[in-house]
C-alpha cells in the first residue's frame, strides 16, 4: 500500500492566512469582542507554524508552559513526553504577549493559555472551525487543518536542508521512521539541487569540442 504524503501548504498560502487575519484584526473595533478573538487566532496560527505543535498540544498548554520573557515553550507530548520549542521569530512572540496582555486586561485568566469566550480551554474542534474558516476567508482553496501546520512546518524545514534528526526532535515524534515521511521529494527542489549542486556544473569545455 502506497504511502499517503501529508498534505502541506505553500509559503504562499501561509503568507495569505496571516495577512488575512491581520487585516481583520486592523478593522475590528479596539476591546471589541472581535478584537480579542482576532488577536488570540493570530497568536494560534502564528503558534501552529512556529513550532509544528500538534492541535491537542496547542489546546493544553497552561499559562506557566509558555515563558514569554525568553521566547520558551515547554510541550508535553505523547505518552508524557516532553519536549522544549524556542520562539526565535519576534512576530510570533509579539503576537503571544498581546494575546497574554489581553487575556490579563480581560480578566479571562485560568490555567490554560488560549481561552474561549467563556474563560474555559479551548477545545480542538473550535481551532479547526477558525483554520477553515480564515483559510476560505484567504481565498485558499485546499482544505486547511491544524496539522497541516504540522506538515507544513517538517516539509519547509526539510527543504532548508534542516538535519531530519532535529526536525524528529521538534515534531515529539520518538522514532525518526514517522519523521521519513517528510522525505518525500519535492520535484523542484529537486531539479534546484541539480541545478545549485550537481558536480557537472564545475566542468567547462570549450564549444569547440561540440562542434
Amino acid at each position: 500500500e502506497p504511502i499517503r504524503l501529508p498534505k502541506v501548504m505553500t509559503i504562499e498560502e501561509v503568507t495569505k492566512i496571516f495577512k488575512y487575519q491581520r487585516s481583520e484584526l486592523h478593522l475590528s473595533e479596539p476591546q471589541s469582542y472581535k478584537h480579542i478573538l482576532c488577536v488570540r487566532n493570530i497568536a494560534i496560527l502564528e503558534l501552529l507554524f512556529a513550532s509544528g505543535i500538534r492541535i491537542g498540544e496547542l489546546c493544553n498548554l497552561r499559562n506557566k508552559d509558555i515563558d514569554l520573557s525568553n521566547g520558551v515553550l515547554h510541550i508535553l507530548g505523547k505518552g508524557n513526553k516532553e519536549r522544549i520549542i524556542y520562539i526565535c521569530q519576534s512576530q510570533t512572540l509579539d503576537a503571544l504577549i498581546s494575546w497574554n496582555n489581553q487575556k490579563h486586561q480581560k480578566a479571562c485568566v485560568n490555567d490554560y493559555f488560549f481561552t474561549n469566550r467563556l474563560n474555559r480551554p479551548l477545545s480542538t474542534q473550535s481551532v479547526r472551525l477558525m483554520l477553515h474558516q480564515v483559510a476560505k476567508l484567504a481565498h485558499i482553496n485546499k482544505t486547511i487543518t491544524p496539522h497541516m501546520f504540522r506538515h507544513t512546518f517538517a516539509t519547509l524545514l526539510l527543504e532548508e536542508d534542516v538535519d531530519i534528526k532535529y526536525i524528529q526532535s521538534l515534531l515529539g515524534h520518538s522514532s525518526i521512521v514517522t519523521t521519513q515521511i517528510y522525505t518525500h521529494v519535492n520535484p523542484y527542489k529537486q531539479k534546484e539541487i541539480l541545478i545549485t549542486k550537481h558536480p557537472r556544473r564545475l566542468i567547462t569545455i570549450e564549444q569547440e569540442y561540440y562542434k
